[in-house]
């Protein structure tokens, strides 16, 4: 079975003093290969311990996660990650950390090389190949990173909050890349982000998740994402509908910021 599916997902945490916290409970969803989710939520309502568990770097409490057919045990080449800081190695330049997957694999230098000059042309990075990464701005570094996880050939894309700690403008940008992207390689997407216009903007399905036990309070199929394949991503803001779901959802999250802030002064 193509795709990957969140079964019956749940997530506690135990604790030293032994309390625990249960971050998520009882979370389904069925992904189609090549979808793009955007992932909302408040605080804590377990956003990246849901993304870290399909990664393979936390095994549910119960539940289960498959891909193609597979139970997710651990970390695999079919998932690739894309954090909110580069991961890059900075004793690397930029073709060496592109290239860092296909090397560990055995791949031959020349089909090595032709992977790596193909990604680096296609997040606009080709003259830069022989910086390092420590010389290249913010947005550069995560062209870089998008590049060096798609050198893996991952069946998934899993991004935490990648764009979180760019300027507005190069933001923007990137936006329009990891669009141009989803589109050209058919990968599967999960994206994790605060921002409601991000979600709105990246997310062919978006869920909003609900406040701890995090749980999938509300999901969307959205037109935005394939709108912005093909439209200067500023333009997609300015449909009427843009606007009404962004205001909808930023409604939504902010009572249940108001609620999370309830129970803590009742606790108090």
């Amino acid at each position: 079975m193509s795709g990957l599916q969140i079964d019956k997902l749940s997530m506690r945490f135990d604790l030293p003093n032994g309390s625990s916290v249960q971050a998520l409970k009882d979370v389904s969803l069925d992904l189609k290969a090549g979808e793009l989710l955007s992932v909302l939520g408040p605080s804590g309502c377990g956003k990246t311990t849901l993304l870290n568990i399909v990664a393979g770097f936390l095994a549910p409490t119960d539940g289960k996660i498959v891909l193609n057919g597979n139970t997710v045990t651990g970390p695999g080449a079919e998932r690739g990650m894309v954090f909110q800081q580069g991961a890059l190695f900075e004793w690397m330049n930029v073709r060496e950390n592109v290239g860092f997957g296909p090397s560990m694999k055995g791949m031959p230098k020349a089909e090595k090389a032709e992977i790596v000059d193909h990604l680096l042309d296609v997040v606009g990075l080709q003259d830069f190949k022989e910086k390092a990464v420590y010389e290249l701005s913010g947005g550069m570094q995560q062209r870089v990173s998008l590049a060096r996880c798609l050198a893996n050939d991952p069946d998934v894309i899993l991004m935490d909050e990648p764009l979180g700690a760019l300027d507005a403008l190069t933001r923007e940008k990137m936006q329009g890349l990891v669009l141009k992207l989803w589109k050209e390689t058919g990968k599967t997407i999960i994206l994790i982000t605060h921002s409601v216009e991000e979600a709105l903007l990246l997310g062919e399905r978006l869920i909003v998740m609900a406040p701890r036990p995090g749980r999938i309070h509300r999901e969307y199929n959205l037109p935005f994402a394939e709108m912005g394949v093909n439209q200067d991503l500023r333009e997609v803001k300015k449909d009427p509908k843009f606007g009404e779901t962004r205001e909808e959802i930023l409604s939504m999250i902010w009572d249940m910021e108001e609620e999370i802030m309830g129970r803590t002064e009742d606790a108090q």
